[in-house]
């Protein structure tokens, strides 16, 4: 079921509960909005993502949504996918990191004066959908698995096909295609399980 406040949010992420409420209260003492987006916190500026915060396994994020525009406060940010994230810029914390408010509002605040002047990284809306050929050859032999798949969104479709394609052993691949088979014909995405408690 997924979370529709960002309370809700925090409180069933018990481990990181205490974190998640420092950074959200922090980011309150601006003139950011708070709302809820992919199953997190997202904070807003006039309707466009600025920041938000995330609870993981291991580690916490702060996200910057336009973070590689950053140019004075830099020194703790770092690209989650380097090669395939543009803008998105993240701070992270594990367990036991002190939350150093007085050091990331400068970051939040650089942050939101670029959103005001208008400078953000314009997402590239075209992408391709390449099937690998072990998906491919699951969805001919089986049509309610194509069905069910055809009936993802793009997004989706592009989360499952890159999952295989990314494994490097024949091996692998076919581990992966063998898990998500069941996935795909719940209707559900492959990252789905990380948007909600």
């Amino acid at each position: 079921m997924p979370v529709k406040s960002v309370e809700e949010y925090i409180s069933c992420h018990s481990y990181w509960e205490e974190e998640l409420r420092q950074l959200h209260e922090m980011i309150l003492t601006t003139e950011l909005e708070s709302t809820i987006k992919w199953g997190a916190p997202v904070y807003t500026l006039e309707g466009k993502n600025v920041v938000g915060i995330g609870a993981f396994k291991n580690h916490l994020g702060l996200w910057f949504f336009n973070g590689a525009l950053l140019m004075e406060n830099i020194a703790m940010l770092i690209n989650a996918q380097e090669g395939k994230t543009k803008a998105l810029r993240q701070i992270k914390f594990e367990k036991g990191d002190k939350i150093n408010t007085s050091r990331l509002l400068p970051y939040i605040q650089e942050a939101i004066q670029n959103q005001k002047e208008g400078i953000e990284i314009k997402p590239v809306k075209v992408k391709t959908l390449v099937i690998p050929p072990e998906l491919s050859k699951a969805l001919t032999m089986d049509k309610d698995l194509e069905r069910c798949f055809n009936d993802l969104t793009p997004g989706k479709q592009r989360e499952y096909a890159g999952h295989i394609s990314e494994a490097k052993r024949e091996v692998t691949r076919q581990s992966r295609l063998e898990k998500i088979i069941p996935m795909i014909k719940s209707g559900i995405g492959l990252n789905d399980k990380y948007k909600n408690c």
